[in-house]
C-alpha cells in the first residue's frame, strides 16, 4: 500500500514540473526575504531560478539578460582601474597617479578656506600651469614618483617661470643659486637654467628623489626641499633623541616650511574633488603642449618668436632662461615651442634670408656712465639699461661688457671726459680781522665712483657684476 501511495505522489510531481509555464518578461521577480530568513536566502532564491532556466531550455529560446539586470561590479568585489589606457583629461591622469599619504594637519583647512575664498585665483594659476603640467606629469611617471608633485610649482612659484624671490630663488621650482649649481643648472651672463623649463624640472625631480630616499617619507622630503635636507635630519634626530614622534606634524620647523606641505595637500584635495570645494579647474587635455626644436646657431628672441608666429611673451614663457634678448649660439639647448608652432618655425626659418642675430658684445675702454656710453654709440640710454639690466644711475667700470645693437659704431673716437664739478665742496672761509693765522681751507673729499650694482633685468634676473677686461673678453659672443 505504501509503495502505491509513493508511486502516485511521484507521478503528481513529475506532471506538475512538465506543465510549468516558461519565464516571461511579465513574470514578477521573486520577492526578497526578510532578515529573519537570511540564513536560508541563497537556497530560497537559487532553486526557483534553476527550475526556471530548465523550463526555458525545454520550452523555448533563451531570454537575453536585460540591461538593468547586469551588474557592473559583483557585490563584494573590488572595482579595478585600467592604468594601461590613458584618460583624455589631464586632471584625471593626475588623480590616478596620486601616491602620497594625506596630511592630517589643521593648517590644511586654513589653506582650503583661502582657496575657496579666491576661486578665480586658483583657476588662473592652474591655467598658467597648462603649458608645463603635461611635461611634469610625464617625467614623474617615468621616475615612478607620485603625481601630487606636479602641483608643487603652484606652491613654489604659482607656475610663473620668471618668479624671483627675496632669497634669490628663481624659476618654476625656485632654486637658489647654490642648489642650482649643485644640480648643474648653468647660471652666467647669458643664461640662467634655473628658469629653464626642461632643465629645472629634471633637476627638481632629481632633488626630490634624493631627499625622499634620505627621509623615506614624502612629507619630510618636501620639507627638505623647502628647508634643506640637513635641517630636517637635525630636527628628526632631535625628536628621536627626546622620545618624540618624527613625523612632519611633530617637528619644529620655520613658519614657511610648516605652511608649505599643508598648502600642497590643500591643492591636492581641490584637484581630487573640485566640485566639493566649489572651484572650477581649467580644461587641460592629456596631450603634449610643447615639443623641442633643435637649433645650431644663435638667434634673437624677438626673431625666433616672429618665425614661430607667437607673441614674444608667450615665447618667453616657454623659453624663459635667457638673460639677454638673444639666444647665444654657444648655449646647447633646444627651443621649446607649442606643437602647432614648431612646424611653422621650421618653415619660416628655412625661408628666412637675413641674419639671425642683431646684437654684439662691447667692452668699455674706460669708466663711463650709461648716458655717456649711449650718447657715444648713438643709442637710447633706456634701451641700453634694459638690455643689460643696469640700474638707472649705474657707473660702468673699464672692461665692463655690454650687449649693444649690431649696427652701433663701437669704434667711434672717445671724447675727452668733461670736467665734473665736485659736489659738496665748501668755499674757503674768509680770514677775520685780527686773526692770529690764516685758517686751513677745507674741501669735501671726492666720493669714490660707484660701480654698477646688479639689478633686475628684462628677463627677471640680476645682472652680472662688472668684471675685469680679461674675463669680460672671454665671454661668448652672440653668434
Amino acid at each position: 500500500m505504501f509503495l502505491r501511495l509513493l508511486l502516485a505522489l511521484s507521478c503528481f510531481v513529475v506532471a506538475g514540473c512538465a506543465t510549468q509555464a516558461p519565464l516571461t518578461d511579465s513574470a514578477p521577480p521573486p520577492q526578497a526575504r526578510t532578515s529573519e530568513a537570511a540564513p536560508f536566502q541563497s537556497a530560497w532564491v537559487t532553486q526557483p531560478r534553476q527550475e526556471a532556466r530548465k523550463a526555458a531550455v525545454t520550452t523555448g529560446p533563451v531570454r537575453p539578460i536585460e540591461q538593468h539586470e547586469r551588474l557592473a561590479t559583483p557585490p563584494g568585489a573590488i572595482a579595478t582601474v585600467d592604468l594601461t589606457s590613458q584618460p583624455d583629461d589631464l586632471w584625471e591622469r593626475i588623480r590616478l597617479g596620486f601616491g602620497m599619504q594625506n596630511l592630517d594637519n589643521p593648517t590644511v583647512e586654513r589653506h582650503l578656506a583661502s582657496f575657496k575664498a579666491h576661486p578665480q585665483t586658483v583657476y588662473n594659476t592652474l591655467e598658467r600651469g597648462r603649458k608645463y603640467l603635461y611635461h611634469i606629469v610625464t617625467e614623474l611617471e617615468k621616475r615612478g614618483m607620485p603625481s601630487e608633485l606636479a602641483l608643487l610649482p603652484l606652491v613654489e612659484s604659482s607656475f610663473n617661470p620668471m618668479a624671483f624671490s627675496s632669497a634669490k630663488a628663481a624659476g618654476l621650482w625656485q632654486f637658489i643659486p647654490s642648489t642650482g649649481r649643485d644640480f648643474s643648472l648653468q647660471q652666467d651672463w647669458w643664461v640662467d637654467e634655473r628658469r629653464d623649463i626642461l632643465a629645472s624640472t629634471d633637476a627638481a625631480l632629481t632633488y626630490l628623489q634624493a631627499v625622499y630616499e634620505l627621509q623615506g617619507d614624502w612629507h619630510l622630503a618636501l620639507a627638505s626641499y623647502n628647508w634643506g635636507e640637513n635641517a630636517v635630519v637635525r630636527a628628526v634626530n632631535n625628536n628621536r633623541n627626546t622620545g618624540r614622534p618624527t613625523d612632519f606634524n611633530s617637528l619644529r620647523m620655520p613658519a614657511e616650511t610648516s605652511q608649505y606641505v599643508p598648502k600642497l595637500q590643500a591643492i591636492k584635495m581641490i584637484v581630487a574633488n573640485p566640485d566639493r570645494y566649489g572651484i572650477r579647474l581649467p580644461d587641460i587635455p592629456n596631450a603634449p603642449y610643447f615639443v623641442t626644436v633643435e637649433r645650431t646657431q644663435g638667434i634673437d628672441l624677438a626673431l625666433a618668436a616672429r618665425l614661430a608666429e607667437m607673441p614674444l611673451p608667450e615665447f618667453i614663457a616657454l623659453n624663459p632662461a635667457y638673460n639677454r634678448p638673444v639666444i647665444p649660439g654657444s648655449h646647447d639647448a633646444d627651443l621649446v615651442l607649442p606643437v602647432a608652432n614648431a612646424r611653422r618655425f621650421k618653415e619660416n626659418l628655412a625661408a628666412h634670408g637675413g641674419p639671425l642675430v642683431s646684437w654684439k658684445t662691447y667692452s668699455l675702454p674706460r669708466s663711463e656712465r650709461v648716458e655717456q656710453v649711449a650718447q657715444r654709440l648713438r643709442i637710447s640710454a633706456e634701451s641700453l639699461r634694459q638690455t643689460n639690466g643696469l640700474a638707472p644711475r649705474a657707473r660702468l667700470s673699464a672692461g665692463y661688457t655690454l650687449l649693444v645693437p649690431d649696427n652701433a659704431d663701437v669704434n667711434a673716437p672717445l671724447e675727452a671726459a668733461p670736467a665734473t664739478p665736485k659736489k659738496n665742496a665748501r668755499a674757503p672761509r674768509a680770514e677775520t680781522k685780527g686773526s692770529a693765522k690764516a685758517k686751513t681751507v677745507r674741501t669735501a673729499t671726492p666720493r669714490k665712483a660707484a660701480t654698477a650694482r646688479p639689478a633686475a633685468n628684462s628677463a627677471g634676473k640680476a645682472a652680472a657684476k662688472p668684471r675685469p677686461a680679461a674675463r669680460a673678453a672671454a665671454r661668448p659672443r652672440a653668434n
